[in-house]
């Protein structure tokens, strides 16, 4: 699984995000964030089939059977290069140009192909949307998961409130139709009553909310460069949770950001014929340091978000 964590100088596993240059950047200000093209994907036809990930384009086999490294989807048979060779930008645009907590505000975005930025870029749908916003705090207490809806400008808007002043980092999760997946961040600073920032350091793999409570487990230790199995088990009231309702076409969604949100990983879980208590998933981290893990899942007709904190160390002694 080549890990979703990529710079966002380059679409690898580890979105190490680039385009930015500070993490206070004003939200006074237009930003556009450039994302280079997809990570190298074995997109020759070779005399067979190629199969691709519908989440990660980037991501091809000429194998049938195979699920992507990155989400743990099956791959599906496209015939499909992994990319059009272009490159990507996103323009975000706040409306207000300053954002102030507890006032609403228009959020717009639109893709843009670098050096063609005229030319409209149609994007694919991608477990059911064509736009996934993350907007978290930047010290990572405040995690929201939004989705931008295509509008007769040719942008994507969603009208969003900041509970809460300070600094903030904006994802966007997105694929071009005929290119790899992509993913713009811009920092942004809210005016009004701050938040009080939390410092996380140790791990914490249990979470507990509502009467739910979810535990997070990895089949092998935390270290960089290699594949690891990652389990999430829910509960409610101490029973085990086993009638889950799909979110966005799946059980559960887990975004992880690094510490410092400068790495981001949107992972799916593999593909199950129950319905819980278990989730699986499939990740990997090219990177050392502390990261939070973000679960949503959908139960009794609403969703949960659930967040745990984990530290990655490097590679382990051969």
């Amino acid at each position: 699984m080549k890990r979703l964590f990529v710079p966002l100088l380059a679409v690898v596993s580890l979105f190490t995000v680039a385009g930015c240059s500070s993490d206070t950047a004003s939200s006074s200000d237009t930003v556009t964030t450039p994302t280079e093209g997809p990570a190298a994907g074995t997109d020759e036809h070779a005399g067979g089939h190629i199969y691709s990930c519908p989440m990660h384009p980037e991501v091809t086999s000429t194998k049938a059977g195979e699920t992507c490294p990155k989400c743990g989807m099956n791959l599906e048979h496209t015939d499909l290069p992994a990319s059009n060779g272009k490159t990507y930008q996103m323009k975000f645009t706040p409306q207000p140009m300053q954002l102030v907590a507890g006032q609403p505000a228009k959020l717009s975005f639109t893709p843009q192909e670098t050096g063609n930025e005229a030319a409209p870029v149609p994007l694919a749908v991608v477990h059911e949307k064509k736009i996934h916003l993350i907007i978290v705090s930047k010290d990572l207490s405040q995690f929201y998961h939004e989705h931008p809806e295509y509008t007769a400008q040719g942008d994507y808007q969603v009208d969003y409130t900041f509970p809460k002043g300070g600094e903030f980092v904006l994802f966007q999760d997105y694929s071009p139709t005929g290119g790899g997946h992509q993913l713009g961040r811009q920092p942004v600073t809210v005016q009004g009553p701050k938040y009080a920032p939390v410092k996380f350091k140790n791990d914490d793999m249990a979470w507990e909310q509502d009467g739910y409570t979810a535990t997070l487990a990895f089949d092998k230790p935390l270290n960089t460069g290699q594949l690891l199995g990652m389990k999430i088990v829910i509960s409610k009231n101490g029973q085990p949770v086993t009638d889950l309702d799909n979110y966005l076409g799946a059980l559960g969604h887990v975004v992880v950001i690094s510490e410092d949100t400068e790495r981001y990983l949107h992972v799916h879980p593999n593909d199950q014929a129950d319905k819980g208590p278990a989730i699986g998933f499939n990740t990997n981290f090219e990177a050392p340091g502390l990261y939070r893990v973000f679960l949503q899942f959908n139960h009794a007709g609403k969703i949960h978000t659930g967040d745990f904190t984990i530290n990655v160390k490097g590679p382990a002694a051969s």
